[in-house]
């Protein structure tokens, strides 16, 4: 994700607390939900043409060959970014009620789900990576 801050770091700290990390869910469930919206960059097609959206895809000229190709997997973006963001949902539930476990658990799935696109994402792992450094895990 080229020119945005959406990637989150984990320093390896046990600092980062329950409150924090339910605050970032929040922010990661929406940005994964947007993924297909705000995009990184994608080249497609034997001339790399680069196409960063859904909405990019979508306004392509019908001639250009590889149209399909580059909307398709926009929306196999969409769909990712939105089961993802489903998972980091059960996560976020399962913090506010204090079930670190099935927090941890439902990150690993958003994490599992974010990686076809998690070179260019950079989100659930870091996060999955973060919450098993939580005390008492």
């Amino acid at each position: 994700m080229t020119g945005r801050n959406d990637n989150f770091e984990n320093d390896g700290g046990n600092s980062f607390m329950v409150d924090d990390l339910i605050i970032t869910l929040q922010h990661a469930i929406e940005i994964s939900r947007n993924w297909a919206n705000t995009g990184w960059p994608a080249t497609f097609g034997p001339r790399n043409i680069e196409v960063v959206s859904l909405e990019q895809a979508k306004a392509l000229p019908r001639n250009f060959v590889f149209s399909q190709e580059a909307v398709n997997y926009w929306n196999q973006v969409q769909l990712t970014g939105n089961d993802a963001a489903d998972a980091g949902q059960k996560a976020l539930d399962a913090l506010k009620n204090g079930n670190t476990a099935q927090a941890i658990d439902a990150l690993y799935l958003s994490q599992y789900i974010e990686k076809p696109f998690a070179e260019s994402s950079k989100l659930w792992s870091v996060l999955y990576e973060t919450a098993k450094t939580m005390p008492g895990t």
